[in-house]
């Protein structure tokens, strides 16, 4: 079960950073009778953004300038517009979209309160907005959201890489991700409704501590040592599952939820991230099975000694990476 494939996964990681896949934002609220307040947010690193622009409905016309400013991981700006008519039926797009990079969440408010989100991406850049809301635009939205969200998030990919690792059996691989998801959707579900509140940058230096330790138990196990981690990794799995809901949901508060459907952009938010979870899983197991097979055929017979060397290789990796983002986030603090 320990195949070079997690050498190949954890130098891959060592190249990206985490959470690379951010989603842009525009939010377009109705103030006025046809009068509308832009916010617009696009992924940015420092002072470089990426480039990429709303196109409003042509009728719309500046009432108030555009004002931005860089904050955080993000430029933001804002402004105010008009359109004689009202924007339902009428098209909003994005250009520039890249492909496989990003995705834009669109979120229209109405006087009424109401709210419609659309999700944006590089196949499809446009969409005609809406006259009411629509239930199941809202469900595939934040189902999209969430998929994209948890293949995007490296650092929660490589949490689960490492729980499967240190688990042996089928059985017990199942019961340790499912403890991991209950707990993360406990929190998910807790801090998006407000329930509790965690500065993101603590939670996000957390979670790299948590893939560190469980790479250090990787080592342990590897050495013999039958510690809690290893005898009970469901409750670790959900002690750390914990700190991964308030990350995701840390990205779910950048975009908000629809006042109308929260519970149900709340639910197909977390079907997503469960499926996403859930195709990694299989990729990973299918692969390994694969590659384990090959290892015990082609390298065992000629090197038996050589049995361990996927299992620590990979857990150096893993845990050598969690400590660069552990420090980096760390770092950032006081920067």
């Amino acid at each position: 079960m320990r195949a070079a494939v997690w050498l190949l996964l954890a130098i891959g990681v060592s190249q990206a950073q985490a959470h690379d896949m951010r989603p842009a934002y525009l939010a377009i609220t109705e103030t006025g009778q046809d009068v509308y307040s832009i916010l617009w947010k696009a992924p940015a690193m420092g002072e470089m953004r990426l480039a990429i622009y709303p196109r409003l409905p042509q009728d719309a016309v500046e009432i108030v300038a555009p004002e931005g400013v860089f904050l955080d991981d993000a430029y933001v700006e804002r402004w105010t517009v008009r359109d004689a008519g009202g924007f339902a039926g009428q098209t909003i797009a994005i250009d520039g979209v890249p492909a496989a990079r990003t995705d834009v969440l669109v979120r229209i408010e109405r006087l009424s309160g109401e709210t419609s989100t659309t999700r944006l991406t590089a196949d499809s850049p446009s969409f005609e907005v809406p006259a009411a809301t629509g239930l199941a635009q809202v469900a595939a939205s934040y189902f999209g959201l969430g998929v994209e969200h948890i293949l995007g998030g490296i650092d929660h990919l490589l949490f689960i890489l490492a729980l499967i690792l240190l688990v042996r059996g089928w059985r017990r691989i199942a019961l340790t991700v499912t403890a991991f998801t209950v707990a993360h959707s406990i929190t998910l579900a807790a801090a998006t409704l407000g329930f509790v509140h965690v500065p993101g940058a603590p939670v996000e230096a957390a979670i790299a501590l948590s893939i560190a330790l469980v790479a250090v138990e990787i080592v342990n196990s590897a050495s013999g040592r039958q510690n809690l981690t290893v005898r009970l990794p469901w409750l670790v799995a959900f002690a750390f599952g914990l700190l991964h809901g308030l990350g995701f949901a840390g990205a779910l508060s950048k975009v908000g939820l629809p006042s109308h459907a929260i519970p149900l952009a709340l639910l197909f938010f977390n079907v997503g991230v469960e499926l996403g979870q859930l195709l990694f899983i299989g990729t990973v197991l299918g692969l390994l099975a694969i590659l384990s097979r090959l290892w015990m055929v082609f390298v065992i017979p000629k090197a038996p000694w050589s049995r361990a060397w996927p299992q620590l290789g990979a857990a150096y990796c893993i845990g050598g990476v969690a400590s660069f983002w552990l420090i980096e986030r760390v770092s950032a603090f006081w920067a």
